[in-house]
């Protein structure tokens, strides 16, 4: 597009989250514990709907999946992000940050898919309960990943297409803890607003447009839910309740980045923080606790772990 890399930037230099030696011991500590909780909380539930065969269906196969973009994506901000709190000098290589925006948006683009998916499946299940073990299928749940990390794929691609062949000369420093596209391109040496509107109307419209079309999906099967019986509506709304919650907690952050028109640094870098360390720690836990099914899974899984460590003594 811009031809030739004429990029004479060889890294980018972080402002970081803070300068107040208090805030970032706060913030080590904050964020070291969320990212090692949600770690194992993931792992976890990765490592119960593999060996629990009672778990072995499409609701659990597409939350194991889920569980794994979550780990990929929180360790892409946060051990970096703890790694630069005391550094006095933050600074990320070109090609470091052109790898870190591509992993952001590649798992973003899986997250997005994983999680319509997973509003299809709760849809079949309590709206054609007869028909739900055919549509639903093994294969049917490998379409629905192998198309999610295309899609995703395609839309870091696309994304990068727009900024890897950039000119930055100058100046290189960016008030952020982490490479994302709408700040990076704002430091290009030339004329940006064009593309700035490109990646904010693609990023925006895929956030704005999923987000709607999952929450009309469960208005449509909470009205379903309705018109079933108590005890099988009151299990189910815990279900979609536990979708519900993580779907605002994924889509409300990045519908502020790329929609809101007002920004504002320190609530950008709040709510980065939030989407990076406290959204993966939270969907193993609303999951676990809103599903007694998996609980007991997992008390299962444990009490193995602990016998089997055991038998090695």
């Amino acid at each position: 597009m811009y031809g030739t890399n004429q990029s004479m930037v060889s890294e980018f230099v972080f402002l970081g989250l803070t300068n107040s030696w208090e805030i970032q011991l706060l913030l080590f500590v904050f964020s070291s514990s969320f990212y090692i909780a949600s770690t194992m909380g993931n792992l976890l539930i990765l490592l119960t709907v593999i060996a629990d065969p009672h778990l072995h269906s499409s609701m659990y196969f597409l939350l194991a999946n889920l569980s794994f973009i979550d780990l990929g994506f929180s360790t892409i901000f946060s051990p970096k992000m703890i790694y630069d709190l005391f550094r006095k000098h933050k600074v990320i290589s070109f090609c470091g940050c052109i790898t870190q925006i591509f992993f952001i948006h590649i798992t973003g683009g899986v997250e997005v898919v994983l999680l319509i998916a997973m509003a299809f499946d709760r849809y079949v299940a309590i709206c054609k309960p007869l028909h739900y073990l055919t549509i639903m299928s093994p294969r049917m749940c490998v379409f629905f990943i192998v198309a999610a990390w295309i899609i995703g794929l395609i839309h870091s691609m696309v994304q990068l297409a727009c900024v890897v062949n950039l000119p930055f000369c100058g100046p290189n420093v960016l008030d952020s803890f982490y490479c994302d596209l709408p700040q990076l391109i704002k430091l290009a040496c030339i004329d940006t607003y064009q593309l700035e509107f490109m990646v904010t109307a693609n990023s925006g419209f895929i956030s704005v447009g999923s987000f709607f079309i999952l929450i009309i999906s469960y208005i449509i099967i909470i009205l379903t839910v309705q018109k079933q019986s108590s005890v099988g509506s009151s299990k189910a709304l815990s279900t979609l309740s536990a979708h519900i919650t993580v779907v605002v907690l994924f889509f409300g952050p990045l519908m502020f980045f790329y929609i809101w028109p007002f920004s504002s640094t320190h609530l950008d870098k709040f709510l980065a923080i939030f989407d990076a360390v406290l959204t993966p720690f939270l969907n193993p836990v609303i999951y676990t606790f809103r599903n007694h099914e998996m609980r007991v899974a997992m008390r299962r899984v444990c009490k193995q772990l602990v016998n089997y460590r055991r038998s090695l003594k």
